[in-house]
């Protein structure tokens, strides 16, 4: 009787399903889509240069918000932060952005703008989702680990102001060697939202309001 196929951690999770060079604006870029078996979600890695068996490749694991990145909305800085991400690896010629279809922070689209409507009645973004019957935070990042593994990367600088995704890699078997900074510039509309994300969760985002140099004076 043949044994039992043993696999690898995460690797039920997502099939590596297609691949191509694609022409942008910052260079040629390989994308790489991976499946995710349980759900049939399509997730997308974003690679500059040769990342496979290198220790130390900047990642940045970055969750879908189709509100900024295809309508422009303000209200978060989620496409800024998409942007930094392949500007670096595109000017380091090494790195790899993982787009994740985590829409609001998990708990999809239609929920998140229904978040929005209660935050327009006064609520932050965490007491929304908990009005909703949500979580702070839905996002897992099992699947971002093993497109980590199937890339052949050996270890990471996870781009990242979030020290959750830190923690989720790295409680996944992913080595995280440093934390690169996610700097973006706020506006009037996100900066609260990013101020609360700050204090609420432990983002590491640096402001530099009026409101938080008073604060450090007094």
């Amino acid at each position: 009787m043949a044994e039992p196929k043993v696999l690898r951690k995460g690797s039920a999770l997502v099939e590596r399903f297609s691949e191509a060079d694609v022409p942008t604006g910052r260079g040629t870029m390989h994308m790489v889509v991976f499946r995710e078996k349980r759900t049939g979600l399509e997730h997308v890695a974003i690679i500059a240069g040769t990342v496979e068996g290198l220790e130390g490749v900047p990642v940045r694991i970055h969750s879908e918000c189709l509100t900024s990145e295809v309508f422009g909305s303000l209200k978060c800085d989620c496409r800024a932060q998409l942007d930094a991400a392949l500007d670096l690896i595109a000017e380091r010629g090494t790195g790899v952005v993982l787009y994740l279809r985590q829409e609001g922070r998990g708990i999809g689209l239609g929920n998140k703008l229904r978040a929005y409507a209660l935050q327009a009645q006064g609520l932050d973004t965490y007491e929304a989702n908990r009005r909703l019957g949500f979580p702070d935070d839905l996002r897992k990042y099992d699947v971002a680990a093993e497109m980590i593994r199937q890339l052949g990367i050996r270890s990471v600088e996870l781009i990242t102001n979030n020290p959750l995704k830190i923690a989720g890699l790295v409680e996944e078997g992913i080595p995280v060697r440093s934390r690169i900074p996610s700097r973006t510039a706020h506006n009037p509309h996100n900066v609260d939202y990013l101020r609360t994300k700050r204090e609420r969760s432990g983002h590491l985002i640096e402001l530099f309001t009026q409101d938080d140099e008073e604060a450090k004076a007094g």
